[in-house]
């Protein structure tokens, strides 16, 4: 019954250091991963559905280019991970005929690309301007239109809203995440359509944040005056569409812990039973020349096979749940065996660790006072 406890107990310790582990691979993917645009040191500031602050949004765009800590300012309706909310059909290269797919609209003036440092890899950016006189599309949608050369979509016309726009295409640019790495990439348009920005998007030097942001909020101070002001960078804007995960990622690890603080408490038992109930047989083996380094092992081993066992049953149990949880992804990190791996040695060193005192503790005994007592 021993036995099978601490099997049990291990069991589950590391069927939760499994997942901890993959659950913290999978954060660091979304992390780490290339969102197809630059996201660090971009400072956004929403303008708000009002009039008045869209209408004197040029003027602060240009103070803040002056500014020293500032590279690129652009105006846009969003930021290039934001749900748009702007998709429909169209119709292409003066056809009738309305797409069979919905892309997504984003609206940004010209400066968009440079701010982002979203790369063209056919045309350019469209003309600055308040309303729509050319479309930049991304690759996905470039190969749904049945293009292999992005090249040769340049100065194919799309028509959107029922007819009420018709611009030509006069850019492709790298795909980029359009939303979080949970979905698909999608289809892209981008526009130029001052009447619906809501944000001014501002890359600025990350040597100089502290005194950037104080010339951004009094900058906005002196054009807005009595509008409140907010900014949030851009990274911690994608780190919050991962917040479910990373809560779930505190709760395994907290699990985690739990677990393998019982399962050693449960294995130090085990041993100091063990080494209670072998005292005689420490003791001979001692006099007949055995070492503390042999006494360790001996008292050791049957743990550690245990754990073993622990780590075969837990394993694929861990493996079917986290791969189920990872489908909900269209990006997900993969599940190596370096996890294993380092799952089977963490519980071993855990275990090492919990039973070596008791071990080394029986094994320096002197014998005689060993075989005196028995």
């Amino acid at each position: 019954m021993r036995r099978v406890l601490v099997v049990f107990q291990f069991t589950i310790a590391q069927a939760l250091i499994l997942g901890t582990l993959i659950v913290v691979s999978q954060m660091n993917f979304f992390q780490n991963a290339s969102m197809g645009f630059d996201k660090d040191a971009i400072v956004t500031v929403p303008l708000g559905n009002d009039s008045t602050r869209l209408f004197k949004a040029d003027a602060l765009k240009m103070q803040l280019l002056q500014q020293a800590g500032i590279k690129n300012v652009s105006l846009s309706a969003f930021t290039p991970i934001d749900k748009a909310g702007w998709d429909g059909d169209f119709t292409f290269d003066n056809t009738l005929k309305k797409s069979d797919f919905n892309p997504e609209f984003k609206w940004a003036d010209a400066d968009f690309f440079k701010t982002y440092n979203i790369r063209f890899i056919a045309g350019g950016p469209y003309k600055q301007a308040d309303t729509i006189n050319g479309f930049v599309v991304n690759e996905l949608m470039v190969k749904k239109l049945g293009f292999k050369d992005p090249a040769d979509i340049i100065g194919k016309k799309i028509t959107i809203f029922d007819g009420a726009i018709a611009a030509p295409v006069v850019g492709v640019v790298k795909d980029f995440n359009g939303n979080s790495l949970e979905k698909q990439m999608k289809p892209i348009m981008l526009g130029s359509f001052r009447q619906v920005y809501r944000l001014i998007n501002i890359k600025i030097q990350p040597q100089q944040v502290k005194q950037t942001l104080a010339a951004i909020e009094k900058l906005w101070n002196d054009t807005y005056p009595g509008f409140d002001y907010e900014y949030q960078f851009l990274d911690d804007k994608i780190a919050s569409l991962y917040k479910q995960e990373s809560r779930l990622s505190q709760l395994y690890q907290i699990f985690a812990g739990i677990a393998i603080f019982i399962s050693c408490l449960g294995l130090y038992g085990f041993v100091s039973f063990m080494a209670v109930q072998r005292t005689k047989e420490v003791g001979i083996r001692k006099v007949l020349g055995a070492s503390v380094i042999n006494i360790v092992y001996l008292l050791s081993r049957e743990f550690t096979v245990l754990i073993g066992v622990a780590f075969l049953i837990a394993t694929p149990i861990a493996y079917y749940f986290m791969h189920q949880w990872l489908q909900k992804f269209a990006y997900r990190t993969n599940i190596g065996i370096g996890l294993f791996l380092l799952t089977i040695l963490i519980a071993e060193i855990i275990a090492w660790l919990t039973v070596g005192y008791q071990a080394i503790k029986a094994a320096v005994v002197n014998p005689m006072e060993s075989l005196r007592s028995e």
